[in-house]
């Protein structure tokens, strides 16, 4: 016997199991109350909303159909998953979602068993779940796997390239596009939903099928005008040319929120595919909670919220973010110089280029999630005369990594990178993090290295990288806020390799790069109260380094030590190296690195990520003290007056 309507529905509901015991006419309630529940969450933990929304109809009827785990079921990114998260068990524990401790706000294997695969940057979903199907028919084990990609990552060439490989996994591969900006397809309604029923039916594709073999057996010509023929009517009728070419069998469009007609048209995809098979959703980003639906970006990642306002909480006054002031003094240059341009990869507002292209839409390209495409691209323009910024995530531009060293480190084009999100990000954990790109971007030749201290810093380098055109340069600063100091009306070309001594004093020398200079800043004077005098460097450059400065500080203190925002191999691997070569360690130099720890940090509030990380005052005096200690009679009666 059927619930009552009223009866809370999803309060019975704790794996996707629990869920198929249900009946198929009970799911729009389910959907109901989940897009309720995830709503109600997001708004004490903050978060990525809008997308988990649309996708709430299709979460259920996925794990209805599908039988999860054992059919694996892939979310593209990850942004969409929180819904899915509720219904595998975790619902106790969702209003922890990207606290330090709780649930992370993407998959992750670790978590769960119905994360197969761990997501966060964008348009990896089809090559995975063609791996879990290829590996599954190689076993001969039973299971399918469902990818669920949404239409801005299919801009990325590498879910073309899984799709063109996706025969191997016969009809093993079920790939959900999920189109929530409707950019493939017009508004779908009942007729098109009833098409696609109908093309997803055992009889429809014996019947095809049939056809097919029937006009093998036909004369070249008459064969090739068969085949012509239904892929024209399927074309025009669906917009499914494209993915047949591929090798997919294309169902759709469909409405992603119409929960009673997708359920059974998943259900003929999964008893019926001959072959891998595409089904094209259609759905609306914020669906059924009327601020996010209202909003520009479809409250896209959100702050804690009022669930009935809809008005999120507001974070402190203070000074402007690094985002921001990039994006002011690249507009600086802009204005002095015509041929100043600005890519971005998805991110025009994450970048500050919103505002850049505000002002120069003719000299501002979003290549969408195409990251490789945009640093080649960056590079055609660096060698046709243009100065092209490349402003893209630390953490995105490792996608692009080959061509960053063929087309642009080996050719010596002066691209310029804009790394924003550099160190630790906090909410979004680890697979955000700007932790590697003073290692890779270090250990090239050619290349220019630079990372703000503050926003003056970062000011003077936007103008130093746009005057800079005898190879690449890259700049690198953090997410969040600046520190309050004074942005000078015009800009100082900055000498390339030439750091700044902050405060001078004797026997202890920090090194910093980046916006660590305020931590080590602290940590110097807790060093004067304790008698050791303590000099402070803001290094500016990782490559090419100071080496007058660093050979300077070594051979004048008895301690030294690096401090970075970056994984082992970045700024300290590299005085390490100077030290060794020039014998200076040998001379009996106490010199250490501080860097991020060779794990990968969880999601958590920054200031504790940089602690956990001993990258704060504290860190840094624990570190002098402990090379006293280890490399001198006492304590810090060793050190030198």
């Amino acid at each position: 016997m059927a619930d009552s309507p009223t009866t809370p529905l999803l309060d019975t509901v704790t794996t996707p199991e629990d869920l198929r015991r249900l009946d198929a006419a009970q799911m729009r309630q389910i959907a109901d109350e989940l897009r309720q529940e995830t709503i109600s969450a997001v708004s004490v933990t903050g978060g990525h909303l809008g997308a988990g929304l649309g996708v709430v109809e299709l979460t259920v009827a996925l794990h209805y159909v599908f039988e999860t785990p054992r059919d694996t079921l892939i979310w593209d990114v990850g942004h969409q998953a929180y819904p899915h998260k509720i219904l595998t068990g975790r619902r106790d524990r969702i209003r922890t979602l990207r606290q330090g401790g709780g649930l992370s706000g993407f998959t992750k294997r670790s978590e769960s068993e119905y994360d197969p695969f761990g997501a966060a940057h964008s348009s990896t979903s089809i090559s995975a779940a063609l791996g879990f199907a290829v590996a599954n028919k190689l076993a001969d084990k039973p299971g399918k796997a469902i990818a669920v990609i949404g239409d801005g990552a299919m801009s990325a060439g590498m879910a073309y390239e899984a799709m063109n490989n996706a025969e191997a996994a016969g009809n093993r591969l079920v790939v959900v596009l999920n189109d929530n900006d409707m950019s493939i397809a017009p508004p779908v309604g009942g007729l098109s939903a009833y098409l696609s029923r109908i093309v997803s039916s055992r009889e429809f594709l014996g019947l095809r099928d049939l056809a097919k073999r029937l006009a093998k057996r036909l004369p070249r010509p008459l064969a090739n005008a068969a085949k012509k023929t239904d892929e024209f009517a399927r074309g025009m009728a669906m917009g499914g040319t494209l993915f047949e070419e591929l090798g997919f069998y294309y169902v759709g469009p469909i409405d992603g929120h119409d929960i009673d007609r997708m359920i059974p048209i998943l259900e003929n995809v999964r008893d019926n595919a001959q072959g891998p098979v595409l089904v094209h959703v259609v759905t609306k980003k914020g669906k059924g909670y009327a601020p996010a639906e209202a909003a520009a970006d479809k409250y896209h990642g959100v702050q804690k919220f009022d669930v009935i306002s809809g008005e999120q909480q507001k974070a402190p006054a203070g000074p402007p973010s690094y985002t921001n002031v990039f994006a002011k003094a690249l507009m600086a240059e802009a204005a002095r110089d015509p041929a100043i341009c600005a890519i971005t990869a998805a991110m025009p507002s994450g970048t500050g280029l919103d505002k850049f292209e505000a002002a120069y839409p003719d000299r501002t390209f979003d290549v969408g999630i195409a990251e490789q495409h945009a640093v080649t691209f960056a590079a055609g323009l660096a060698a046709q005369g243009q100065r092209p910024f490349c402003a893209i995530y630390s953490t995105f531009l490792q996608r692009a990594y080959d061509q960053v060293v063929h087309d642009v480190a080996i050719q010596n084009l002066p691209v310029r990178f804009a790394m924003d999100r550099a160190g630790l990000v906090g909410a979004d954990g680890s697979t955000h993090a700007g932790s590697f790109d003073l290692p890779y971007l270090c250990t090239l030749p050619n290349f220019v290295v630079m990372a703000a201290a503050d926003e003056a810093e970062l000011t003077h380098m936007v103008h130093t990288m746009a005057l800079y055109d005898d190879g690449p340069s890259a700049v690198r600063y953090p997410r969040g806020n600046g520190t309050g100091v004074t942005i000078p009306a015009e800009p100082q070309r900055l000498e390339i390799g030439k750091g700044r001594i902050v405060r001078q004093g004797r026997q202890v020398a920090l090194l910093s790069l980046g916006t660590r200079l305020e931590e080590a800043l602290k940590a110097a004077d807790q060093l004067d109260a304790m008698g050791l005098s303590t000099t402070v460097a803001d290094m500016r450059f990782a490559k090419p380094l100071d080496e007058a400065l660093i050979r300077s500080l070594l051979t004048s203190h008895e301690v030294a030590v690096t401090v970075e925002e970056g994984a082992v191999g970045g700024f300290g691997a590299h005085v390490l190296t100077l030290a060794s070569d020039e014998g200076l360690i040998d001379a009996g130099l106490k010199l250490r690195t501080l860097r991020l720890p060779d794990r990968f940090q969880d999601q958590d509030k920054p200031e504790k990520q940089y602690a956990d990380a001993g990258l704060d005052a504290a860190g840094i005096v624990d570190a002098v003290l402990r090379a006293l200690r280890r490399n001198s009679v006492g304590v810090v009666e060793g050190a030198r007056a």
